[in-house]
């Protein structure tokens, strides 16, 4: 089987799976990968019809097969294999798994694609899986326990759902801010998927006009430790591209850090621009070097 790599994808837009136009529309813009949703974006009784939709845009769609990834229902309703076989046969670039529990759900979601996989024609454990980890309460407990679980590239994580799961009748403060669980469900997304070796994708912004307010979020939570972030309109995508690309002045004082290091070999710590160095800042600046394509 397929090792499946971290994933380097910076904006991630939802678009329904029962709107071609708007399906169209999100695969025409800039947004790294686009997140064909057959969960909450569409009604129960439009599923059955969302299917077949969403199949055959995949299909026609070859070339760009790889960022059409699809946001599959829940295991714990009665969706999930529907939509699986629904789609598999397209070959989408990839799986979003939301409402889960614990790892156990991804491993019950490699078995559905494996067998499918094989019914198909398609390598097996080629099919990646983004999971969202913080919808459930039960599965704030288990956010640091997916460290080599099958497929998994990414995690994610929700507010909405989550307050919901505790019977919540609000997931901000007075100011607008997440109050405490939520902020906690973030820390823990950013911390299980360094624990897995994972790519860390943060949540949407509600609110697709205060442009403003996205780039405030996406900057901080990069700085956090986030790769990307989820979108629901594609006015958002070019916001969140730049808050996660490196900027060249980032770019050139990584290398400074590096070519610093690389000068005096087998020291642990070096004096720099009046401060002390020592290897978390090389890490650090490797690190970024290689998001940026320069490593």
């Amino acid at each position: 089987m397929p090792k499946h790599e971290a994933i380097a994808a910076r904006s991630w837009l939802f678009a329904p799976g029962d709107s071609e136009k708007k399906m169209t529309k999100a695969m025409e813009g800039e947004a790294d990968i686009v997140l064909i949703d057959l969960e909450d974006a569409v009604a129960p009784d439009s599923k059955a019809a969302a299917r077949p939709m969403v199949h055959d845009f995949i299909a026609a769609n070859p070339d760009q097969r790889g960022r059409l990834w699809v946001r599959i229902n829940p295991l714990d309703g009665p969706h999930t294999l529907d939509d699986l076989v629904a789609i598999m046969p397209a070959r989408p670039g990839g799986i979003m798994l939301p409402k889960v529990y614990g790892r156990q759900d991804v491993e019950t979601l490699d078995r559905y694609l494996e067998a499918l996989e094989v019914a198909n024609g398609i390598e097996q454990g080629s099919t990646p899986v983004i999971v969202l980890i913080t919808e459930t309460a039960e599965a704030m407990f288990h956010t640091g326990n997916y460290k080599g679980a099958p497929r998994v590239v990414a995690l994610t994580w929700g507010a909405e759902d989550l307050a919901d799961s505790i019977g919540a009748s609000s997931n901000k403060n007075a100011d607008g801010s997440y109050s405490f669980t939520y902020e906690l469900a973030r820390s823990l997304t950013v911390l299980g998927a360094a624990t897995a070796g994972v790519t860390a994708i943060e949540t949407i912004s509600a609110d697709f006009k205060d442009l403003e307010a996205l780039k405030a979020r996406a900057e901080k939570v990069r700085r956090d430790g986030y790769r990307g972030m989820m979108a629901i309109h594609p006015a958002q995508i070019p916001v969140i591209n730049e808050a996660f690309t490196p900027t060249e002045a980032e770019i050139a004082e990584a290398q400074e850090i590096v070519d610093v290091f690389a000068a005096n070999p087998g020291v642990g710590a070096i004096g720099w621009k009046g401060g002390m160095l020592d290897r978390p800042y090389l890490a650090r600046a490797e690190r970024l070097l290689r998001q940026a394509g320069k490593l």
